[in-house]
């Protein structure tokens, strides 16, 4: 398996893999003009002898301390076979490496997220930042999605 950036080319598949798991109520669906848009947001895990993006998700920055992760599925016949949390992992040291403090995700799927070392929050305790996108959606107000934080860089301690 082989975690990269997405590209022009994996677009389609995104977009299927997605909405495949959006039409089940998994998740929230998206567009391929919005993942056009946020593109370079997006890493895919690829399968080098399947030849075909098996996972996807997105690192979207918020605000200087806070990303969240965004649009994160894996293939169904790669379900369970840590997949998802090497990807999560993956873009967690992304965060890092940009020096985000703070990785959130709104998602239906808590005890996944729980494993990869996240925490549950009150949606109420996360910036307006975050609700920029959410006044879109179909689900606003009455959103379902739970709230996790994970902190992915510790500050260091000035000398």
């Amino acid at each position: 398996m082989n975690i990269r950036q997405a590209t022009i080319k994996d677009l389609d598949r995104m977009v299927e893999l997605i909405n495949m798991y959006a039409e089940k109520g998994m998740m929230l669906p998206r567009s391929k003009l919005s993942l056009c848009e946020s593109l370079t947001c997006f890493s895919v895990v690829e399968d080098p002898e399947a030849d075909r993006i098996i996972a996807v998700g997105g690192l979207h920055i918020l605000w200087e301390d806070l990303a969240e992760i965004r649009s994160l599925v894996v293939a169904p016949d790669y379900a369970g076979k840590g997949i998802g949390k090497k990807l999560v992992d993956h873009l967690c040291e992304r965060a890092c490496d940009l020096e985000i403090k703070k990785v959130m995700a709104l998602t239906y799927q808590e005890k996944f997220f729980n494993s990869c070392g996240f925490q549950v929050v009150s949606k109420e305790t996360l910036p307006h930042k975050v609700w920029k996108d959410c006044i879109n959606c179909s689900k606003f107000p009455a959103c379902d999605e739970i709230a996790v934080i994970k902190e992915v860089m510790v500050a260091q301690i000035a000398s």
